[in-house]
């Protein structure tokens, strides 16, 4: 898990709906690109764009050519003429069945050209609502069907429903025309290397394993926050909050890395019954418990750079008076053996004053026996695991500082950051796109994840839903609402920033 394993990968055709959007363009022709220039790719590929906004090849090549140049992590002119040559481009509307039985008759003719065994793997780029009319026709065609020796396997992007009811639906959808284990439910950040580094530093390093329990840990916060707003996402954000687009998903995933037990193996399914373990064990927050668990915030004007910024309710297609959150923090308990007592902190939010993801580790303080009285900071152990914007690991211990006259225990700080390394990492989509491309799906989401993460979200945005009052305003450019704060100083806790 984490790395790419290089094995001699059966030959494809990669299916991108939605390639003129911005997703493609920001994100997953850089990351194929990645993979040729790596040689990552099987020798015999083809890559078709399907979409209604370009009107033919030449257009679509110089547009991912241009892609390429300004969000690939690697330039290699001379590479990228020979990967445009196994990229193709169709116009489809998803409602003419004319243009599906042209995809038919295309992909059958890349196949034979391009000698890929009829192995397909589509990418649903497109709005949510797009999921299911798209497959319906796949299974129509019978674009879904994979012969005895070739197979045929989809890529969902999130959001995998708006809650537990639309992801059931979906589910069913989904699971009525494909296999379980060809649906690979994606969430980017599960692709992400140091998130992905976190079963390694646990279950490799026995000084983390044996004390990884509620016996020397005080407690674990999960901090995701971005600077910015809404920007041009007003609709979809309006409908779904910070609750639904990142704390059902990205922070319930962290967690059950952080959470979980030790697997049999480090086979997909061996991993995701454990994460699943954790999600069953989240401990369900009683309505009258709210005010001491939840904090739900949404941002107001501010100033950034000198610069006044607009409010949520001031931004562009955000309805009147909307009570959408744009910041979160939760205190949640997981209730097993290992992780009894011990509080998990989660915040998300827009408009803070720092773009960055990390988990932080604290353990317990020391009894203040031999060091009681001295004036020495003794402060507890921390194990930062800093996801973005660099990856890597920090660990705060206490050591007597022999450069100070009275030689006293100062906190110091071991800091390894995978980026200082001098290579440029490779981009969570270009680890995703791989394993989808070997049937690999360790880092895609099951079915039962995604259907217990659901129903511990829906209980929190049903009793907000009952509430008479909206969510708590917060400047720009602050760390939300302060009772976010207060949620901690009750449990003589604070929000860490290393």
């Amino acid at each position: 898990m984490g790395t790419f394993k290089r094995t001699t990968m059966e030959p494809a055709i990669i299916v991108i709906f939605g390639a003129t959007g911005d997703l493609a363009r920001r994100k997953l022709f850089p990351a194929l690109f990645n993979l040729y220039l790596n040689r990552l790719l099987p020798a015999n590929f083809a890559v078709v764009g399907l979409g209604r906004r370009l009107t033919g090849q030449e257009q679509f090549i110089s547009s991912v050519t241009e892609a390429i140049r300004e969000h690939s992590r690697q330039i290699a002119p001379s590479e990228c003429q020979d990967f445009l040559k196994h990229l193709f481009y169709l116009q489809l509307d998803i409602q003419n069945t004319e243009d599906w039985e042209r995809l038919v008759s295309f992909l059958s003719e890349l196949d034979l050209t391009h000698q890929t065994n009829g192995n397909y793997l589509y990418y649903l780029s497109v709005s949510p609502e797009q999921f299911v009319p798209i497959i319906t026709r796949l299974e129509a065609v019978g674009l879904n069907k994979a012969g005895p020796t070739s197979w045929r396997r989809v890529i969902i992007e999130k959001p995998f429903g708006k809650d537990l009811a639309s992801a059931r639906q979906l589910n069913q959808a989904l699971t009525a025309i494909f296999d379980e284990d060809s649906i690979f439910r994606i969430d980017h950040y599960l692709g992400k290397g140091m998130l992905q580094n976190i079963l390694t530093i646990r279950f490799a390093n026995s000084v983390f394993e044996d004390v990884w329990n509620y016996k020397y840990i005080d407690h674990i916060q999960i901090r995701a926050s971005e600077t910015v707003g809404v920007e041009d996402r007003g609709p979809y954000y309006d409908q779904t909050g910070a609750l639904r687009d990142m704390v059902q998903s990205h922070l319930l995933q962290s967690l059950t890395l952080i959470a979980m037990e030790p697997p049999l193996n480090l086979g997909a399914e061996a991993i995701r019954d454990e994460k699943v373990k954790v999600l069953r064990s989240l401990a369900p927050i009683p309505e009258e418990s709210f005010a001491a668990q939840v904090v739900r915030g949404q941002y107001g004007p501010g100033i950034i750079n000198g610069q006044r910024v607009k409010g949520y309710l001031e931004e562009d297609h955000i309805a009147p008076g909307s009570r959408t959150e744009t910041f979160v923090a939760l205190k949640l308990f997981v209730q097993n053996y290992r992780w009894a007592g011990v509080p998990f902190y989660l915040r998300t939010g827009k408009r803070l004053p720092e773009k960055s993801f990390e988990i932080i580790v604290q353990f317990k303080k020391l009894p203040g026996v031999m060091y009681f009285g001295s004036g020495d900071e003794i402060e507890p152990n921390i194990l930062a695991i800093t996801i973005q914007p660099q990856e890597g690991v920090i660990f705060r211990f206490n050591t007597k500082d022999l450069l100070s006259p009275d030689e006293r225990v100062k906190p110091k700080y071991m800091d390894f950051t995978e980026n200082d390394s001098g290579r440029t990492a490779p981009e969570a989509y270009e680890r995703l796109l791989y394993d989808a491309l070997n049937g690999d799906s360790t880092l895609f989401t099951r079915w039962d994840e995604v259907e217990y993460s659901w129903q511990f979200v829906d209980r929190i945005a049903q009793v907000w839903q009952s509430q008479p009052f909206g969510p708590l305003l917060y400047p720009a450019n602050t760390w939300g609402p302060r009772e976010a704060d207060l949620m901690l100083a009750r449990d003589g806790r604070k929000w860490i920033t290393l």
